[in-house]
C-alpha cells in the first residue's frame, strides 16, 4: 500500500509550530512529513529551489504553515505554487491569522481537532488510492471512490464545515 508523505512549508519563524504538526500527525496518525529546512550547504536560490522540488517529489500532499510571519516568505507562496502545479493536495493550518482570500481556495486548518480531521482525509484518500492501484476493490466500486485531488478537499472541507 502507498503511504502518505506530507510536505510541511512553513516561513523560519514558525518552525516550532512546524515540528509540534510534524510530530502530532507522526505520533498519532504515522504520517511521514517532510519540513522543508533547507542544508546550510545550499547558498544559490537555484539550488535551494532544485532541492525543494527534489523533496516535492517525494511527498502527496503539502501543508503549509501560516501565521503572520508568513506575509514575510518568499518560499511559502513559491512552494504552494509548485504543489498546485503538480495537483498535490493542499491545506493551510495556522492559529490565530487571517488568511489573505487566495489562500481561503484551499481547506484550512484552525486547531489539533482539524489537524486530525486533516489526517483522517489524508489517511482515507491513500487507502483508496490503494485499492485502486491494486484492483482490491471491484471496478464499479472503484470508479465509484474515485480519489483525486478534488475528492480530497470534498471530503476535507465537509469534515470542517467549509
Amino acid at each position: 500500500m502507498s503511504r502518505a508523505k506530507i510536505f510541511i512549508s512553513h516561513q523560519q519563524q514558525d518552525s516550532n509550530s512546524a515540528i509540534a504538526v510534524q510530530s502530532h500527525l507522526k505520533q498519532k496518525h504515522n504520517i511521514e512529513c517532510y519540513l522543508d529546512v533547507i542544508d546550510p550547504n545550499l547558498k544559490r536560490g537555484e539550488e535551494i529551489a532544485e532541492h525543494v522540488r527534489s523533496e516535492l517529489n517525494r511527498c502527496t500532499h503539502l501543508l503549509a504553515i501560516v501565521s503572520d510571519a508568513t506575509k514575510a516568505s518568499w518560499w511559502v507562496p513559491w512552494e504552494i505554487g509548485v504543489a498546485t502545479e503538480k495537483d498535490y493536495p493542499l491545506a493551510t493550518f495556522g492559529t490565530n491569522v487571517v488568511l489573505p482570500e487566495y489562500l481561503m481556495k484551499w481547506p484550512y486548518l484552525k486547531s489539533y481537532s482539524d489537524l486530525d480531521k486533516y489526517a483522517s482525509t489524508v489517511s482515507e484518500m491513500i487507502i483508496t488510492e490503494s485499492f485502486e492501484k491494486y484492483g482490491t476493490l471491484d471496478s464499479v466500486t472503484a470508479s465509484a471512490n474515485r480519489s483525486g485531488t478534488k475528492q480530497f478537499y470534498r471530503s476535507l472541507r465537509t469534515k470542517l464545515g467549509q
